[in-house]
């Protein structure tokens, strides 16, 4: 019997299209970047960006977004900010020259 694993933030998993997300959030949040590409207020975004970190772990930002005025916005959707989730986003500021937007 397969057991049923609860998400540890009480998070509901979603399912929009062909992509599933970790919450609610998300992806209500996705939802809102397919009408602002419609609305050509961004040219395209991607979902589930790896980006690298000493000792071979990896943080993976939930959205990369590419706005018609050339910026280029990382978003991590958070219902909750736990310590190892801000020490990451510390590390990943720090290797590279972004700054990650919390929504």
């Amino acid at each position: 019997m397969k057991k049923i694993l609860k998400h540890k933030f009480n998070a509901k998993p979603q399912k929009i299209d062909e992509f599933y997300f970790d919450s609610k959030k998300e992806a209500e949040y996705f939802g809102k970047l397919k009408i602002l590409q419609k609305a050509n207020e961004i040219l395209f975004f991607l979902r589930q960006v790896p980006l690298d970190l000493p000792g071979g772990i990896k943080y993976k930002v939930d959205f990369v977004e590419f706005h018609t005025d050339g910026s280029i916005h990382f978003v991590d959707i958070k219902g909750f900010m736990t310590p190892l989730a801000k020490n990451k986003i510390k590390q990943v500021e720090n290797l590279y020259p972004i700054k990650i937007e919390i929504k």
